[in-house]
């Protein structure tokens, strides 16, 4: 049976509730990775790793308490514009096999492409997202991935170009 135009506006349609269960989950494994690496990079990056580990513990505390508040049930039911870039942010979930000695330039590769990811989706999101506390939740993660990766690409460039940090 085809596919006809309702079909396909529905299947680009989504609820914020739904948006933010893949955020959630999006943050859980980027927490975890990053909390499971600390032991095994080097000296070099520790901190930047345990800093991301702690930066995405606090974007899952954000969402988790935003789908438990009570006033927030009209706002979670909105439907809003699926993001083209969906597929890739859901991709992230999947975390990679590192093993116990992961180089650095791996990890920050690894990192430079989640940061991006979700600097792409909380970015769409933002501009798909109805005036209000999510919207500017959106705007902040964007803005907040987007220095994440700013970060990580300087650190990856002295990584590369000098030999070390």
């Amino acid at each position: 049976m085809p596919e006809g135009k309702g079909y396909q506006r529905l299947k680009a349609q989504t609820t914020v509730e739904e948006v933010l269960n893949v955020a959630i989950d999006f943050e859980r494994t980027a927490r975890d990775f990053y909390s499971g690496m600390i032991p095994k990079v080097s000296k070099n990056i520790r901190y930047l790793v345990e800093e991301l580990a702690a930066e995405e513990q606090e974007h899952f505390r954000l969402f988790t308490e935003l789908l438990e508040r009570d006033d927030m049930m009209q706002v979670l039911e909105t439907e809003i514009e699926r993001p083209v870039n969906d597929h890739k942010f859901s991709d992230c979930i999947h975390l990679p096999e590192m093993g116990e000695n992961p180089d650095d330039q791996s990890i920050l590769q690894y990192a430079m492409m989640r940061e991006h990811a979700a600097m792409e989706q909380y970015g769409t999101l933002a501009e798909s997202t109805p005036e209000g506390p999510i919207k500017t939740l959106f705007q902040f993660l964007a803005n907040e991935e987007t220095k994440h990766k700013v970060e990580l690409e300087k650190l990856y460039y002295q990584i590369i170009h000098s030999g070390g940090v």
